[in-house]
């Protein structure tokens, strides 16, 4: 069954963050399917809404994402669409 999940990626602006984490997201064949990301003066961010095969491979691609993030000084988290909406339901 296709589901969606939201990865949000932030730290410190520098070269490279788009490239590496969107590398990571297509060695898992996983596809973005909506991407928004700006910089607020020193600071990256970034959201997606990805789409996922398996719930299990969350696990494997956040695995993939800790090396980015200990490399690149960012936080990366991913959440099933379902979960992100609910808390963030008003």
């Amino acid at each position: 069954m296709q589901k969606r999940a939201v990865v949000s990626v932030l730290g410190k602006d520098q070269v490279g963050i788009i490239s590496k984490v969107t590398t990571v997201l297509a060695n898992n064949h996983m596809n973005i399917l909506d991407i928004s990301q700006t910089i607020l003066q020193d600071f990256f961010t970034m959201i997606m809404l990805i789409d996922i095969k398996d719930t299990a491979d969350l696990d494997h691609l956040m695995k993939d994402f800790k090396v980015i993030e200990e490399e690149l000084d960012l936080t990366i988290s991913i959440q099933l669409e379902d979960v992100f909406k609910s808390m963030h339901r008003v």
